[in-house]
C-alpha cells in the first residue's frame, strides 16, 4: 500500500489539546450535565408525596368494573389461562392482541364475566 503524498514515513502524531481547554470542557461538562440532574432532583424532593415510601394509588372502580382495563392488567400467562376456561381453540399460539380480543368477545357474551377472569391482588 502506498502512503499518500506529503505524510512522512512511520506513525502519525495526534496534537495533544492544551490543558485550559481540557479544563474548561471539563466545567462545561458540569454545568451542562450534573447541575442540571442536581436541580431536577431538588426539584421532585419538593413535590408532595415524593417521598420514598408511599403506597401505590389504589385502583380506581373502573379497574374493577371495565373488561378491557381487567384484561390489558392480565400476564399473557394469565389471559391464556382464561382463554382455556372460556374455551377458545388456538389460544396457545395466538399473540395477545389476537387473543385480547377474542377473550374480550367471549367475555361480552356472558352474563357474570367477573367469575372467568381471575381475582384482583
Amino acid at each position: 500500500m502506498v502512503d499518500p503524498p506529503g505524510e512522512p514515513q512511520g506513525k502519525r502524531k495526534l496534537h495533544p489539546l492544551p490543558r485550559g481547554l481540557v479544563e474548561l470542557y471539563g466545567l462545561l461538562a458540569v454545568l451542562f450535565v450534573l447541575v442540571p440532574e442536581w436541580m431536577a432532583g431538588g426539584a421532585l424532593l419538593g413535590l408532595p408525596g415524593a417521598s420514598a415510601g408511599d403506597p401505590m394509588p389504589v385502583r380506581a372502580s373502573a379497574w374493577r368494573r371495565v373488561p378491557e382495563l381487567r384484561l390489558a392488567s392480565l400476564s399473557l400467562a394469565e389471559l391464556r389461562h382464561t382463554a382455556r376456561r372460556l374455551r377458545l381453540w388456538g389460544y396457545a399460539g395466538a399473540r395477545r392482541e389476537q387473543l385480547n380480543a377474542r377473550v374480550l368477545r367471549r367475555l361480552k357474551r356472558t352474563k357474570h364475566w367477573e367469575r372467568w377472569l381471575p381475582p384482583e391482588l
